[in-house]
């Protein structure tokens, strides 16, 4: 099967159809179905559901950098889709298109959660 994400005028991501490999056999022709079926001006961009930081999980070609979620954007240059950004001070990875922290997560058996106003990590509670 073929995923297409479905964007809005800013290349957000407002859906994920899926099409026949059979009818998907180009993405043009995936796009123009998806169109037709759907009776809208709206983009469609293929995705890839195997490819996640940048990574294929199962050894191919990565696509996309990561499969595309609702509310990701769609970045032309980078021809990649890119989550939301959860903080203002994160920066993003240009190798998986994923927003990374200004600093790193402390490896002391504890979960922590980013505080945006320190621009630290707060220890949440022990690791079980």
């Amino acid at each position: 099967m073929a995923h297409f994400a479905r964007l809005n005028i800013d290349n957000i991501v407002t859906g994920v159809e899926v099409v026949s490999n059979d009818v998907a056999t180009t993405e043009q022709l995936g796009i123009d179905f998806l169109k037709t079926v759907h009776k809208t001006n709206n983009e469609f961009v293929k995705t890839s559901y195997n490819t996640a930081n940048g990574i294929h999980k199962l050894g191919g070609t990565p696509f996309r950098k990561n499969y595309a979620g609702i509310g990701y954007t769609y970045d032309e240059t980078r021809d990649a889709f890119i989550p939301r950004k959860p903080f203002a001070s994160w920066i993003l990875n240009e190798t998986t298109c994923q927003w990374k922290a200004p600093i790193s997560e402390p490896d002391d058996g504890f979960h922590h959660a980013w505080n945006e106003a320190t621009s630290s990590w707060d220890q949440t509670d022990p690791i079980i």
